[in-house]
């Protein structure tokens, strides 16, 4: 096990958001952003930006890493892109604020019909329904989840319905 292999994940978490350049095994070496390290393997995931503005990923596995030096520290725009990279597309279009205000209308409209309603998770982004069904951002019919399928069913109707009364 090597030094890189011994560190804590509180350690590692040092490293997350900047740009570190790794020094691996048989003079191999890798740079890019830390997205994540894995704590059970210590493998780091690097994210680099090219130029035609897509993201290339490497993954460095955790028993070849000999040493990990940090380059530059992230930025707040940095970090915001680096939490996009694995986003889905349809959230990419809407800001935090505007999240919070259609989870916001949609909680309303479900309680005003009399929808048992309840937000869950670390930051209530997840609305749950009557305890059976999750609705996450960014609060469309496809964004519905249940293992009961008739509620799925009709719940996904409403939020249909809802959605086009919007429009």
């Amino acid at each position: 096990m090597n030094d890189w292999q011994r560190k804590s994940p509180e350690d590692w978490e040092t490293y997350l958001n900047k740009l570190v350049k790794v020094a691996g095994i048989e003079k191999h070496e890798y740079e890019g952003w830390v997205l994540t390290v894995d704590p059970v393997s210590a493998s780091v995931i690097l994210a680099t930006f090219l130029e035609d503005g897509k993201v290339s990923i490497s993954v460095v596995l955790g028993h070849a890493i000999e040493e990990v030096e940090i380059l530059k520290e992230g930025d707040d725009e940095m970090k915001q892109r680096l939490s996009c990279i694995f986003a889905p597309e349809e959230s990419k279009a809407y800001s935090p604020e505007e999240l919070e205000k259609k989870k916001n209308d949609l909680k309303t409209w479900l309680e005003t019909n009399h929808i048992p309603v309840t937000e869950q998770g670390e930051s209530g982004r997840t609305l749950c329904v009557a305890g059976v069904l999750t609705i996450d951002p960014p609060y469309g019919p496809e964004e519905c989840s249940s293992s009961n399928e008739i509620i799925l069913s009709r719940v996904q109707d409403l939020v249909q319905g809802y959605l086009e009364k919007q429009e």
